[in-house]
């Protein structure tokens, strides 16, 4: 069957659209430092307690909200599991997998391989919301792509596992853009509802599997509790956990899911670049210096692309590309 076009929503400004990536950049740069710092300054042993830290502070915040009435979404009843699947388990594996990669990885190979993301997410894209690109944003994509495959070329502390953890999360990242820009749209939910009952679905599950597999014992037994530094870092990035989902719910309201994507993309190069001269823990090469700069100029041609308004207009203009996705060998239109 043929992807078809489904045109981004016209009541948002491309201020709203702009902003609303900028806003998602920051908070991701914002909690990748936090969470190294925790998981590697400090050596916390338990991602998973991390993760579940961060969804409770999602659950507290978006509650007191509804309570206040900040916030309005549905209560709940037996409807939500319909509406939000599968959400939660793309979540949860997103969360898991992202913090264990972050662990294993230096942070500018960890921004390398996240470029991944934005293949998967086009192909997925094309699939579930039957979406066209016109060419130039697919030919930035590629140099993206590009680019991470030159700088990954030269890595010379490759770890298995690591990479394993990477391209899983790169996976769970692209469907998890996919089927929240999907989901924001059910009756009911909203991008307040999409965030609580995606934490509160999966926060017993996470519990149980971490006191299962002993990293609860581990979090708990961890002997900086009692120094104050490590608690702000702690509770840093429990909060930035949840503005972190809350920028990606709102990028995705107002952008499409590929474009959340590439500017997850833009501010890992960035943090990259910084990673050079910052962290100690960068082995510098040219051939991957150059991939960086590579990825760094896909990710800005799609993001002048994507929201100055006049190159906008000649893009709704241009040319399609036409995915076709087969399904038993045969092609339908």
């Amino acid at each position: 069957m043929s992807a078809k076009a489904c045109p981004e929503p016209a009541e948002h400004s491309g201020h709203q659209r702009f902003l609303s990536a900028v806003f998602y950049a920051g908070s991701s740069f914002l909690i990748t430092v936090v969470n190294k710092t925790v998981l590697t300054g400090f050596r916390f042993p338990s991602y998973m307690c991390l993760g579940i830290g961060q969804m409770i502070t999602t659950l507290v915040v978006l509650y007191a909200a509804k309570l206040s009435k900040t916030v309005q979404f549905q209560d709940f009843d037996r409807s939500i599991f319909l509406k939000i699947f599968p959400l939660p388990l793309l979540y949860v594996g997103n969360h898991i997998t992202g913090l264990a990669s972050t662990k294993k990885l230096s942070l500018p190979m960890f921004t390398v391989l996240r470029k991944f993301t934005i293949l998967m997410t086009m192909i997925l894209e094309v699939y579930i919301l039957r979406k066209t690109f016109p060419k130039r944003l697919v030919y930035s994509v590629v140099t993206i792509v590009l680019g991470a495959m030159v700088a990954a070329s030269s890595d010379l502390a490759f770890d298995v596992e690591g990479y394993t953890f990477i391209l899983l999360n790169d996976a769970f990242t692209a469907a998890s853009n996919v089927y929240t820009k999907k989901n924001l749209g059910t009756d009911g939910l909203g991008k307040y509802g999409v965030l609580f009952y995606n934490a509160l679905i999966i926060i017993v599950p996470t519990l149980l599997a971490s006191a299962f597999t002993g990293d609860l014992h581990k979090a708990a037994a961890f002997e900086d509790w009692v120094e104050a530094t490590f608690i702000v870092c702690f509770l840093m990035s429990c909060f930035m956990g949840f503005v972190l989902m809350y920028s990606i719910v709102l990028c995705s309201y107002y952008n499409s899911a590929l474009t959340t994507t590439v500017v997850g993309a833009v501010k890992n190069v960035a943090v990259a670049y910084i990673g050079i001269f910052v962290g100690g823990d960068y082995l510098f090469s040219w051939t991957n210096f150059l991939g960086l700069s590579i990825c760094m100029s896909g990710g800005l041609a799609y993001s002048y692309l994507t929201f100055n308004t006049k190159s906008s207009t000649r893009i709704s203009e241009a040319p399609e590309l036409k995915i076709h996705i087969t399904e038993d060998s045969t092609v339908t239109d």
